[in-house]
Order: structure tokens, then C-alpha cells, then sequence
């Protein structure tokens, strides 16, 4: 965004601060299961009814909240149940890949307002920002300047190797460019907003718990098949981050490879060897980062690669289940939801046949957020920072 454009903004909901803990609780009830009546929230919230009123009062005069349509069929006067509204919190997401960037607009509902996407060869930090500026310039142009005052910030999700500091052993290969480049700050200066940067799965793995089926488990693993697999462990209902943010880093899990040496699963369930499969036959690769995605046409090569990668994770949803009973394992990637549905379906047989002595076989689901779970959950973070409950301070939201 020009700086001409952040000037003209008034970021009164950076500025005036985060909610306190009554108020993110109420907000985290409402986002966990929508619209309730003021009674529900006072039972779930375990609050007094006067101190949830005047709560819900307070939030709806700053906009975060708005009022349902009336509940009749019950004795006594109908009552109005509250929901978040969509407009009170705006928050950009910007994902950093291996083979693109994409932008999100996302509102306090979690819709995604706005797209933007740029691919390419390689990550290169001008072009990168460079897009940044663009796209939130065009977007903004068509945001009211009651919108531009709800921006609360923008999240970052990248590589852990493309945050690596100083001279880590990492920046090499395609993330060499990095190397001294604060993406947080960088991300700030262009957008004028509060900035944030998470790795890019466990960032997945925040959009599909936030917005997803994850609301569903306590305690799960979740993988992302991206060009390279990652992952994301939920405790209690929250993303767990870890000391140095890089917790559920499962794509670094040891295997074998196919001779027998050690290998780690991004070597082996990963969609860069799909890409392998399809230059080894003359096919650009480019075809399975096209939007809207449609694999239709290269499903001889799909089906033995969804073989490979069911298994590699069916073995390492039994050795993350070693560690942490998790009741569910959840997955997701960039990849059509069809092939989603069918890998799902191929790591539960393959679990069937594993050795799970000692073991509670997690229960195998997919994932529904899909290719815009990077962006979406580097979106949601300044919201979750800002307005909603942090779970893993020992409090669980019912």
C-alpha cells in the first residue's frame, strides 16, 4: 500500500489496543459456535447475566458485534442472539511459498474479502514486497474509510528456512536472496499496519482450527501437503507455536527412501515429487498451481504419487501419536479437494495395516480450508492477537 494511501488510514483499532479477557472470551464463544442469545453466553462464559449484558453492549458499540434476527416459539419476550460482525475487524494475510504469494483480505467472520496471487520460479524478496504494495493498494481502493479504520494488522506465514537469522545453514537454494531481510518489518513499512510472521503451516493449521473442522477436536495433529509438507499440533483448542514458533514442524519426521537411507517426509510426501514425476515425463508442472485447480488431466501421474505420500503419512501418524495422544489427525494441502478426499481415504486403509501396538489409532480427517489455509491463517493471527481467547493460558473455551 502507497504511503499516501496508510497515511489516510485510521488505524483506531491498532491504536486503542487489545480486548481484555472478558471480552475475548464472549468474542472466542461467538466465533467457536456463532450467533447465541445473551443467556447461552453468560452460561458458557460462566459470568453473571448483568456482566455479559453490559459486555455485549460495550462490544457492539465498537462494532464487533451485531444483533441477530429475533427467536421466537418461546415463552416470554424473544431474544436477539449475537454474532460477530463481519466488519468489525479487517487483517491482511500474506503467504511467502516456494512457488507463490498470496494476498487475503479476511473479516472478523473469517471470509476472505479479497484475493491476490503471483506466482513464480523462486521467491525473490523485491518481487515479493513489490506484489504486497499492489495488491493492497488495489484492494483498498475499493474499502470504505470505515473499513480502512478496521484494518488490525497483517500476518506473514513463510518457510521456517525463510525466517532463519544471520548466516543459518538454510539460506541456500531459493532462500539465499533472505538472507538479512526483516520480513516482518518490511511488511509493515509497506502495509503502515502491526505485523506478524508465522510459519507457513502452523499458520494452516490456525485457519483450519479458527475456521474449520478443527473446532470440532481438542487435541489433534494436522499435515499440509504444500510443495513441501509441514505441519501443526492443536492443544486444548489452540495452536500450539512451541519456544521458537516451529512446533508441529512434522515435515522434518525421519523415513527412508526408497534405497534405504535416511530421508526426512518432505523428501517423500511432498507435492515437489510430483512435480518430479511430471518433468520426467515433459510436463510443465506448472499446471498444478494454476487457479482453479483441475488435475483432471494428469491423473496417470497423480494416483502413484497419492500412493507414496498415504503411506508416508500413515506411518507418521502413528510416531506423532507416540509422543501425544492426539484423537484426530487432520489433512489438508494445495490440491484439489477431490484429491484431498482421496488421500484421506488411502491413509485410513494404510493405517489399518500398521503395527499400532501400544497405540490409539488417531482418527484420520481432511482438512476444509485447502489452498488459501496459509494466507487465511497468516490472516487471522493479529485478529486471534487482538480479539480472541489464547487457550493455552489453561482456560478452555466451552
Amino acid at each position: 500500500m502507497s504511503t499516501a494511501v496508510v497515511r489516510s488510514i485510521s488505524t483506531g483499532l491498532s491504536q486503542k489496543g487489545v480486548r481484555n479477557h472478558n471480552e475475548r472470551l464472549l468474542l472466542s464463544l461467538l466465533q467457536r459456535h456463532g450467533s447465541l442469545p445473551a443467556s447461552d453466553l453468560s452460561r458458557r462464559a460462566g459470568l453473571s447475566p448483568p456482566t455479559v449484558s453490559a459486555i455485549l453492549k460495550r462490544l457492539e458499540a465498537d462494532g464487533l458485534l451485531e444483533r441477530g434476527e429475533p427467536v421466537r416459539g418461546k415463552v416470554g419476550k424473544p431474544s436477539r442472539p449475537m454474532r460477530l460482525s463481519p466488519d468489525g475487524a479487517l487483517s491482511w494475510g500474506l503467504k511467502i511459498g516456494r512457488r507463490s504469494a498470496e494476498l487475503v483480505l479476511l473479516d472478523l467472520a473469517g471470509v476472505a474479502r479479497a484475493t491476490r496471487r503471483l506466482t513464480y520460479d523462486g521467491p525473490e524478496p523485491a518481487a515479493v514486497f513489490a506484489f504486497l504494495d499492489a495488491a493492497t493498494s488495489e484492494i483498498s481502493a475499493d474499502l470504505s474509510p470505515t473499513q480502512y479504520g478496521r484494518l488490525c494488522g497483517i500476518g506473514v506465514a513463510a518457510p521456517f528456512e525463510l525466517q532463519a537469522t544471520g548466516d543459518a545453514p538454510q539460506r541456500t537454494g531459493p532462500f539465499a536472496a533472505w538472507a538479512g531481510v526483516d520480513i516482518r518489518a518490511r511488511a509493515c513499512a509497506v502495509t503502515g499496519l502491526p505485523a506478524a510472521l508465522t510459519n507457513d503451516a502452523t499458520a494452516a493449521c490456525q485457519a483450519e482450527q479458527i475456521f474449520g473442522r478443527g473446532k470440532e477436536f481438542r487435541d489433534y495433529a494436522y499435515f499440509f501437503v504444500g510443495a513441501f509438507v509441514g505441519g501443526g499440533v492443536v492443544l486444548n483448542h489452540s495452536v500450539y507455536e512451541g519456544r521458537q514458533g516451529n512446533a508441529g514442524a512434522l515435515g522434518s519426521l525421519p523415513t527412508l527412501g526408497p534405497n534405504g537411507e535416511s530421508q526426512q517426509l518432505v523428501d517423500t510426501a511432498s507435492i515437489h515429487t510430483l512435480e518430479r514425476r511430471l518433468r520426467e515425463s515433459d510436463i510443465d508442472p506448472a499446471i498444478l498451481w494454476a487457479q482453479p485447480q483441475d488435475w483432471g488431466g494428469i491423473a496417470r501421474h497423480v494416483d502413484p504419487w497419492l500412493g507414496q505420500i498415504a503411506q508416508e503419512l500413515a506411518r507418521a501418524c502413528l510416531s506423532i501419536c507416540a509422543v501425544i495422544d492426539f484423537e484426530a489427525v487432520l489433512i489438508d494441502g494445495a490440491f484439489p479437494p477431490a484429491i484431498r478426499t482421496e488421500l484421506v481415504e488411502r491413509v485410513r486403509r494404510y493405517l489399518a495395516n500398521q503395527d499400532v501396538r501400544g497405540l490409539i489409532a488417531p482418527q484420520i480427517e481432511g482438512g476444509t480450508i485447502g489452498i488459501g489455509a496459509r494466507a487465511v491463517g497468516a490472516a487471522s493471527g493479529p485478529i486471534s492477537s487482538q480479539f480472541l481467547l489464547d487457550t493455552h493460558a489453561g482456560l478452555a473455551v466451552g
